[in-house]
């Protein structure tokens, strides 16, 4: 690796102290229980775009993440950075989001307006330092400094007002929120940004929101889509789109190690520390690739993410977990017993209903406004 990568051997360590393993990094370690967790598994069933129960085809939170995950360790490969690390923050990046996408996140953000407010960034680290209750000795995951840092500060430093969950951990632990992140955690937010761009155009192809006419004249995409066409002028569609798709993702890797090794270069940075110091992203794209990622990010926001069958469906999610939490503020008794014991009864609500998968969510609804549902030994 590279002097300015991730050494597992100058970690700051767990905030509770723990004997090391003999055949995993701390790194490794932190990955591996990411995974093991129980918001990994229900990232199966959260939405991407399209609500779980839309289509088996289209990307969930997980999919997605495994996307994620798999570029961050083929970009860090290629930049000599610690290829453990960056999955690790890859495949913990999404694990705060609530059910039903940003449908969700804005139900909840709306509701706890009054109560804090509600991020998904901080719900993360919620779940990475005390929701999760599998191990003996300690709540959360008690994953290194560097993890926890990197996770919170993925996009870069954090702006004040700072979301209350990470306010109070941070007094705990000081993650330095002012600073910005190892190299490794800014390539894993990049690669997000590449993967869902690339699948968001997939799964809108072929749920007939959008139509290849319409991708033409698109800068970068556009150009991809007919080099493809001409050729494979026969290519049945399946693959015409993934042909294209694919060459999309090594078009944008490649830019993003040849702009961030560029980046490195210019620095001169030496050490992992140099990067946090270094006031600027050092990861990042190139000005042409920023313009045309932005170009698309706005087509699909305007014709998949808006596109009126994709509102109708986030409106009903909306609906949903507003539902939800009104009915628990209103009678907090009602939760389950395990989630009833807080003083913060709007932050456990928020807790309980960000935990749930679409399909849970969508049940416990049932359960709770529909007076035929049948309670009792269902």
């Amino acid at each position: 690796m590279k002097p300015y990568a991730l050494d597992p051997s100058q970690s700051r360590g767990r905030l509770i102290t723990e004997a090391e393993s003999s055949t995993r990094s701390c790194f490794q370690r932190d990955r591996d229980r990411i995974i093991h967790s129980g918001a990994f598994r229900k990232l199966q069933y959260k939405t991407q775009v399209f609500v779980n129960h839309e289509g088996d085809y289209y990307r969930t939170r997980l999919t997605h993440t495994l996307e994620v995950a798999q570029l961050a360790r083929s970009v860090s490969r290629e930049l000599g950075l610690n290829e453990d690390a960056a999955e690790g923050f890859a495949l913990a990046h999404d694990l705060g989001h609530p059910p039903f996408g940003h449908a969700g996140e804005d139900a909840l953000s709306e509701a706890m307006t009054k109560f804090g407010g509600f991020d998904h960034n901080a719900q993360t680290l919620r779940i990475l330092t005390k929701l999760e209750t599998i191990y003996a000795d300690f709540d959360g995951l008690n994953l290194t400094w560097e993890m926890l840092e990197g996770i919170v500060k993925h996009n870069g430093p954090l702006k004040k007002p700072y979301p209350r969950a990470i306010v109070e951990y941070n007094k705990i632990q000081d993650l330095e929120l002012n600073t910005y992140a190892s190299l490794e955690a800014q390539i894993a937010s990049l690669c997000d940004d590449i993967a869902y761009n690339a699948h968001d155009i997939d799964d809108g192809l072929r749920a007939g929101l959008i139509v290849f006419e319409q991708l033409r004249e698109l800068p970068l995409i556009g150009d991809i889509f007919k080099q493809v066409a001409k050729k494979y002028p026969d290519l049945q569609q399946g693959r015409l789109i993934h042909e294209s798709k694919r060459r999309i993702i090594n078009t944008l890797c490649a830019d993003l190690v040849k702009t961030t090794a560029k980046n490195i270069a210019a620095g001169k940075y030496k050490t992992a520390a140099d990067i946090r110091k270094a006031g600027k992203p050092v990861a990042a794209f190139s000005t042409e690739m920023q313009a045309n990622l932005k170009a698309l990010k706005t087509f699909l926001m305007k014709s998949v993410y808006r596109h009126y069958k994709v509102n109708r469906m986030t409106s009903k999610a909306r609906r949903v977990l507003k539902d939800l939490f009104t009915f628990f503020l209103a009678e907090p008794e009602c939760l389950p017993p395990e989630w009833q014991q807080s003083d913060n009864v709007p932050a456990r609500i928020a807790d309980y209903l960000a935990g749930m998968t679409d399909r849970y969510a969508f049940l416990e609804h049932r359960r709770i406004f529909d007076t035929s549902y049948k309670l009792l030994g269902a």
